[in-house]
């Protein structure tokens, strides 16, 4: 196969080597923040550049001051807990800049930097809808699991087996039809089963952004339908060292979630570490038994570096996430009969580095992004005791990814951004005997080229056209059983081309309109292609005359908001060519298994979801937002892992002070999910079910220094309820029941330059 990573090498020393053009310029922003109308100073307000990675925090008159810049033009935002997020752009040329700002009071947060969709840009002014939710919000929603807690965004939802193993939903499709970025590193981890889970968690998260519809001109296969980008904690600000500590128990599940985190900014330089563990018992569903074999445990150790030059911006990122999660099967639940926390039989030994290097260079009107990533999945699966070998499976998959992208911005509205992106990857299987992938190697390289441009400030238009080429190599091998079968060589070439072009009307502003179309692709994975074999409780048969999939999908969306008043409506139209499904036939295995083959059929799926705040006094919000969704073949047979249609609706008391106590907050929630009476030919029908749940908590300040102390209560009625996407539903297990989450965290500035 030769050595599939010498064209990444290439580009990355060519990018180098443009990035040299000798470029001086020394860049200052500064000035004064306060509140509008009483000109009060904003002492701590968070200033932040994206595209630099670059900020600072007022001081106590709120001046703030950021130094050492390079020129180009920029957005800047100005965040503050109450008030109105501002985002400005800046253009900076080598002369100092003076930048006075007046935040507005506001309960909502109407919008604010996204960088998912291409550049950086505010969530109003791209035409792709770009959804947010912030750490915070993940953390306050109770659960030891990540994925689950991004499933408040509606639209999005998960698949489950437990806590530890849940893959995302996005508009009802979901492994291999939608793409997991890590801070824009697409996330390689055998994602073509809900059984294996994406390793990425939230300890040293900021926010997470969600693309919901097709994606695939911005990153290519497998963004069919959408796309979710776990964005990075912030440096610290300049001239500042922060500390943090962090610490959430379970009750449910008799579990700990604990992280510490490490950071500063000194002038140009910036650095962070962080380390994480997670330790849970077997989950209690509804009325108080044990899952067997739900517990999981996880080690998160990550670093990163940066510097901000007068040229150039540099940042270097580690993560290393070790994870067992165990596996509640039918083998499994024989076998373990007590519930525990050590991870014994049934279960995943999982193994993920992951190294990225992202480079940004400024050129004149210029801005060169040379990024290059490298991933390393170690996956291996341990067995029960009757297993005569360690491991069933013991495989390795190894990722580079690159991409040279270039930003020309020749006037304050116009936008030009040309892109190479390329993806090399190998997999190969240990001594184990199960080969659930063969040895395989895939290389794509894609052009992309993407223009934005804003008419007078209130009609943003963007349009874009991409080409991928895809190349698989699979070499004649065993496949690793001791049937003697073999896996016939196999060479694929896929060429597909993606286009978008939507639009985003501010009518005024209160009122915005937005519309988009898209044409994306997803080529057949390798286990659609080859796999022939036991997996999980099925005997799965690959299908090596697949095409790819190809969809067209429109959105058409309605934005309102007032001092008092939010509304959000999304509505989306998708046709599918060629979906891939996995099948049942009418044949099963000498051992009695029933075969399932991959087939392809033309499918559609629509729906809206809608999003609502009410400020009702200064003190009590309610929030309510509606997700309805309907996924079908052709010939009218339904889709599997379509979720339920949910309505959520949450009330929230909330002030700055009482009592002396800081950021009080009082809030309960609802979701209430319909029945699920349109299954698949290998689902059943899935009843609706109520739940409620509250969150009470504070801040508590000595001197300078924080504690953030809160009590999430989830399930409060202890329900007992199986969600249509839960894959323990066949075995007979409710989702987990009554649940006390306590958490205590400690945000501590240990340096600040004077």
């Amino acid at each position: 196969m030769g050595n599939p990573y010498k064209r990444e090498i290439v580009i990355l020393i060519l990018a180098f080597f443009i990035a040299g053009v000798p470029i001086r310029a020394q860049n200052q922003i500064s000035g004064r923040i306060y509140e509008k109308n009483t000109e009060n100073p904003l002492p701590g307000t968070n200033v932040f550049i994206p595209t630099l990675g670059e900020g600072t925090s007022a001081d106590r008159n709120g001046f703030y001051k950021i130094t050492g810049l390079p020129s180009g033009k920029f957005k800047i935002q100005f965040s503050f807990v109450g008030y109105e997020t501002l985002i400005m752009d800046v253009v900076l040329s080598g002369r100092p800049v003076r930048l006075n700002v007046e935040l507005k009071p506001s309960a909502f947060q109407f919008q604010e930097i996204v960088i998912t969709g291409g550049r950086p840009s505010s969530q109003h002014e791209n035409a792709i809808k770009i959804e947010t939710i912030n750490h915070k919000s993940i953390i306050s929603a109770g659960l030891p699991s990540l994925m689950k807690s991004i499933a408040e965004i509606p639209g999005v939802d998960v698949i489950s087996k437990g806590n530890a193993v849940a893959t995302p939903v996005i508009r009802g499709l979901s492994t291999s039809n939608l793409l997991v970025l890590n801070n824009g590193v697409r996330m390689e981890n055998y994602q073509f089963s809900v059984d294996h889970p994406f390793m990425v968690d939230e300890f040293g998260t900021d926010k997470v952004e969600v693309i919901k519809g097709p994606a695939s001109l911005l990153y290519g296969s497998d963004a069919i339908g959408g796309v979710l980008n776990f964005i990075k904690e912030k440096p610290a600000p300049v001239g500042n060292v922060l500390g943090d500590a962090h610490l959430q128990y379970f009750s449910n599940t008799n579990g700990w979630n604990t992280n510490i985190g490490l950071k500063g900014t000194q002038r140009k330089y910036n650095w962070g570490v962080r380390g994480g563990m997670k330790s849970h018992m077997d989950y209690l569903q509804g009325g108080g038994a044990f899952v067997p074999n739900t517990r999981f445990n996880q080690f998160t150790a990550k670093a990163f570096g940066g510097y901000t030059g007068k040229v150039a911006n540099y940042k270097l990122y580690y993560d290393y996430i070790k994870m067992k999660p165990g596996m509640s099967i039918t083998p499994s639940i024989g076998e373990v009969t007590e519930r525990g926390r050590k991870n014994e039989v049934w279960y995943q030994d999982l193994d993920m580095h992951m190294i990225s290097s992202r480079n940004s260079f400024f050129i004149r009107d210029v801005r060169l992004d040379a990024n290059l990533n490298y991933q390393f999945n170690h996956r291996k699966l341990r067995g029960g005791t009757a297993v005569p070998v360690p491991f069933m499976v013991d495989t390795k998959l190894q990722t580079v990814n690159y991409e040279v992208k270039g930003n020309y911005a020749p006037t304050g509205r116009s936008n030009f951004i040309l892109s190479i992106q390329g993806m090399s990857q190998s997999n190969r299987n240990g001594k184990a005997p199960e080969h659930v992938l063969p040895d395989y190697g895939l290389n794509d390289i894609s052009l992309s080229g993407l223009v934005q441009h804003d008419f007078h400030g209130t009609l943003h238009f963007q349009v874009g056209l991409r080409y991928d080429n895809r190349f698989i190599h699979v070499p004649s091998q065993s496949r690793g059983d001791e049937s003697g079968d073999r896996v016939e060589k196999l060479d694929r070439y896929y060429g597909n081309l993606s286009a978008s072009g939507g639009v985003t009307y501010q009518l005024n502003k209160k009122l915005l309109l937005r519309g988009n179309i898209a044409s994306a692709y997803r080529t057949p994975n390798i286990a659609e292609l080859t796999q022939d074999g036991l997996h999980g409780i099925r005997y799965e048969q690959g299908n090596r005359d697949l095409k790819s999939q190809r969809n067209y999908e429109f959105d058409a969306g309605l934005h309102f908001h007032s001092e008092h008043f939010l509304f959000d409506f999304s509505a989306f139209y998708n046709t599918i060519r060629d979906y891939i499904f996995l099948s049942p036939t009418a044949d099963t295995t000498d051992n009695g298994y029933e075969i399932y083959k991959y087939m392809q059929h033309n499918a559609r799926i629509y729906g809206f979801e809608v999003f609502t705040e009410v400020l009702v006094s200064e003190w009590f919000i309610v929030k309510g937002s509606y997700g309805y969704l309907r996924a079908k073949q052709t010939d009218g047979t339904d889709l599997p892992f379509i979720p339920q249609n949910k309505f959520r609706v949450e009330p929230r008391i909330f002030t700055d002070e009482l009592w002396g106590i800081k950021q009080p907050f009082f809030r309960v929630g609802m979701v209430w999910a319909a029945a699920q009476n349109h299954p698949s030919v290998f689902e059943t029908s899935t009843g609706g079910y109520v739940l409620f749940d509250a969150a009470i908590g504070c801040t508590l300040k000595t001197g300078h220094q924080a504690l953030r102390l809160s009590l999430v209560a989830t399930n409060i009625f202890d329900v007992k309820y199986i969600d249509h996407l839960s894959t323990l539903k066949p075995l007979g297990y409710y989702d987990p029941g009554r649940g006390l989450m306590v958490q205590l965290s400690f945000p501590a500035v240990l340096w600040h330059d004077q």
